[in-house]
């Protein structure tokens, strides 16, 4: 009887962990039909990761001493948390416009954890805290980057003919997630995985990253250097909205920058006593990039006249698509260079590589005002990330800085 009792225990905590960890009610997602990128997360397959870290760091297993009782989470907010979460970009949208739906199981919870959030209410059942935005509607809770296209995503009221049906189980063949991108020319399937010190995205699992490449770029000073052929940089239309940078003739781009904090000195005008005008000098510090940018063309007089049809090219000869002034743009025998003028940059030697390194750096984290202190601490444990790209695949690195703890146990 004993023995019975025992295999009738051990069966049910093997149901339970499989329904827990394993089982999937819904292996389908909805996304509206104009998303061009959606990002699938397998919650479950996150549980097992964070579980399997968890059990082989038992420092952990308490959690933290400081939490408030009072303090509901993220599984107590009356969200419902899917098997698959989903997050989505919309095609003609901003770059930073990202939004995800939930379904909602008790809206008077929702209400509650967004108080305990300090998100502040903006009417018509949106809420908002710093660059994050909500949307009560109906059963559904619309989560997003912008509050832009809140109107155009419930895609539980959308016909049928302006929804895509995915089957998340099918596009997550490896690692956590996937990342589907939708264009004209296609369709790619990237794979996300986790690993302790770094999160890879790729769409062929068998691409190793070219570490010998990535030590050369490492030893560099440069905060940022790319090198991209006609492809990729055709890829960059996609990824801005631009889809017309291939009329430009532009078939290959080199570019190095650096940060430097400087002093700059904004005047204003005020009146004293007597009404009499005063000039106020104020010295503040701003993050100024020092940059070179070589640009290679296979027809330069058309890629001139792509530049000055757009504006790009004012009368001081400076580069206006690029925020960053002053700078100036020169002929070369076969394209042009970029150069800013406030410090010169030294041209980085050609690798015949497609690469973006992007390093980080203490300056890039405070300039951005945006992120609260949460966000920057995560930030400033980016190590580095790499972008490659090899015929037809696809690489891309988030570098963290070492820890005790692998990454998924960090935040």
């Amino acid at each position: 009887m004993k023995k019975k009792l025992i295999a009738l225990a051990v069966f049910l905590i093997a149901v339970t962990l499989y329904l827990m960890f394993y089982h999937h009610k819904q292996t389908f997602t909805v996304v509206p039909a104009q998303a061009d990128v959606v990002i699938l997360l397998d919650v479950k397959k996150i549980k097992r990761q964070y579980i399997s870290n968890l059990l082989s760091h038992p420092s952990e297993w308490f959690g933290s001493k400081n939490k408030s009782k009072k303090t509901v989470s993220i599984g107590e907010s009356g969200v419902k948390i899917p098997d698959f979460l989903q997050i989505f970009h919309l095609r003609n949208s901003g770059f930073s416009d990202w939004y995800s739906i939930f379904e909602i199981k008790d809206k008077q919870k929702l209400i509650t954890f967004l108080k305990q959030e300090k998100f502040t209410d903006r009417g018509n059942n949106v809420f908002r805290k710093d660059q994050i935005f909500v949307k009560i509607e109906r059963d559904n809770f619309i989560l997003g980057t912008s509050d832009r296209d809140f109107e155009s995503i419930d895609y539980r009221l959308l016909p049928s003919s302006k929804i895509n049906i995915l089957d998340a189980d099918e596009l997550i063949t490896h690692g956590i997630g996937s990342i589907l991108i939708q264009s004209e020319k296609g369709s790619q399937n990237l794979s996300v995985t986790v690993n302790d010190d770094d999160i890879e995205i790729k769409n062929n699992i068998y691409f190793n990253p070219p570490t010998s490449l990535i030590s050369k770029l490492l030893n560099t000073k440069s905060f940022f250097e790319a090198e991209l052929d006609a492809q990729n940089i055709n890829n960059l239309d996609f990824i801005f909205n631009r889809k017309s940078l291939d009329s430009s003739k532009i078939n290959h781009l080199k570019a190095a920058a650096d940060l430097e904090q400087v002093s700059d000195t904004m005047v204003t005008y005020g009146y004293d006593d007597d009404f009499n005008e005063v000039e106020k000098k104020t010295i503040q510090k701003i993050i100024q990039p020092n940059y070179i940018i070589g640009l290679q063309s296979s027809d330069s007089p058309k890629t001139e006249e792509y530049f000055r049809n757009r504006k790009w090219i004012n009368v001081q000869n400076q580069f206006t698509a690029i925020p960053f002034q002053p700078n100036i743009i020169q002929k070369t025998s076969g394209g042009f260079e970029i150069k800013s003028t406030r410090k010169k940059m030294q041209a980085a030697q050609k690798l015949n590589e497609n690469y973006v390194m992007v390093r980080n750096n203490k300056l890039m984290v405070s300039s951005l005002k945006t992120l609260n202190s949460r966000e920057r601490k995560i930030l400033l444990t980016l190590d580095y990330l790499f972008y490659t790209n090899r015929d037809q695949d696809y690489y891309l690195q988030l570098k963290f800085k070492k820890d005790k703890l692998p990454l998924i146990l960090r935040w």
